[in-house]
């Protein structure tokens, strides 16, 4: 099973992706799964039904609504089983993945429990002590290593980054625990190399101090070049995980399309949407070998409030001040070209925080038609779990 998130990822994120990408008439990969649904992010929170992303995924992980910043813990303190966790005592492998720091939230709450988010050291201690997580690859190794101490080279080549751990030196307790870690591409391919001889044994790849990017609006120093790619990360992880007769559940997140969203960077967050796009394609090639793989692409909410409109039909003037205009004429947020064609498209934003607008779910695989028309987010999670027969979950009504 392998879910992908893609962090803020709403119908107009895609749908802009596919014009830049694949043209007016193609479809991403991700638009190519065989069901088609949208799913319902509110969160139970008593201050805001717009939701953020450790209650999203708190959803999607364990099926269980919670407030915002809470980590697979609902509302009364409860910690909440995770589909993770459940797919790790069924036998299977598992494995995170991230384009941001590996403990932010959204893969935090499918192996984590903690009362705030931004406990990511406590999040990392989890995955190695308690989750046992086979395959941890992603960013934010500030968090694993001790408050002061230089990172390794490779890790600060967009920064001077130094460890801020709150658990101490969680690298080499990872190690101490069995892991195996790398920090570059070529580290991860020779473990990769070495593992087709001799599989098993748990991996740490963390390959940036903090974000696979820098976040800014565009001209103040965004920066999106991720030092491995998500595709290479996905396939990986495939490698690895395969190798165990039952099974394994991946969880992959792009993140750069909700933190540049956050930003209206319209660039980056489209390179963001194809950068997931391109991991889906490695997820399906697996799919196309093992047929009984579910594959799901999602997102854990919508952000931005992105808008996708044509170039053509932008008024012949304006005043100057007049916010989406004065973007356009630098670039910002288009023109972007239609592949194929002499037409270009524009973005337009509402909001630089989250939406409480419904995300799309495309999916294959068993258990896939469970996802057809609207759906609640914590519905994903019992569609996941039954496909993976890990729990007593009745099947959802099928829509027509």
């Amino acid at each position: 099973m392998i879910l992908l998130i893609g962090d803020g990822m709403g119908q107009a994120h895609r749908f802009a992706g596919q014009l830049l990408a694949a043209g007016r008439d193609g479809r991403l990969a991700m638009d190519r799964l065989a069901i088609l649904g949208q799913m319902d992010t509110t969160p139970a929170d008593p201050l805001s039904f717009v939701t953020d992303s450790a209650a999203a995924a708190t959803a999607i992980a364990t099926g269980v609504k919670t407030a915002n910043g809470s980590v697979s813990i609902d509302c009364d303190g409860h910690e909440r089983t995770t589909i993770l966790e459940l797919a790790k005592a069924s036998g299977r492998s598992t494995g995170l993945i991230s384009t941001c720091q590996i403990t932010d939230a959204t893969p935090a709450a499918f192996a984590a429990h903690v009362p705030y988010r931004a406990d990511q050291s406590g999040v990392a201690r989890q995955y190695i002590e308690r989750a046992e997580v086979d395959v941890i690859l992603g960013g934010g190794a500030v968090h694993w290593f001790p408050a002061g101490i230089p990172l390794p080279a490779s890790l600060t080549v967009d920064a001077p980054w130094r460890g801020a751990s709150t658990e101490g030196n969680l690298v080499a307790r990872a190690e101490a625990l069995g892991y195996e870690f790398v920090t570059d591409a070529a580290e991860l391919e020779n473990s990769i190399k070495r593992r087709q001889h001799t599989p098993g044994g748990r991996l740490l790849g963390l390959f940036a101090g903090q974000e696979f990017f820098v976040q800014t609006a565009e001209g103040l120093g965004a920066v999106y070049e991720p030092p491995i790619s998500l595709a290479d990360l996905t396939a990986a992880a495939i490698a690895i995980l395969e190798h165990n007769p039952r099974g394994f559940f991946l969880m992959v997140e792009e993140s750069a399309v909700d933190r540049m969203a956050h930003r209206n960077n319209a660039p980056l967050t489209l390179k963001g949407v194809l950068e997931l796009d391109r991991a889906v394609q490695v997820a399906l090639a697996f799919a196309s070998r093992c047929p009984d793989t579910l594959i799901v692409v999602t997102a854990d909410h919508e952000c931005g409030g992105l808008a996708v409109a044509s170039s053509e039909d932008l008024p012949y003037s304006y005043e100057p001040g007049g916010g989406l205009l004065d973007s356009l004429l630098t670039g910002e947020d288009g023109p972007f070209p239609v592949a194929g064609s002499e037409h270009g498209f524009v973005l337009g934003w509402a909001t630089t925080g989250h939406t409480a607008a419904p995300v799309p779910v495309t999916a294959s695989g068993p258990g896939a038609e469970q996802l057809a028309g609207t759906i609640d987010n914590t519905d994903l999670f019992h569609v996941l779990a039954r496909a993976m027969d890990v729990c007593d979950v009745p099947a959802l009504a099928v829509q027509d």
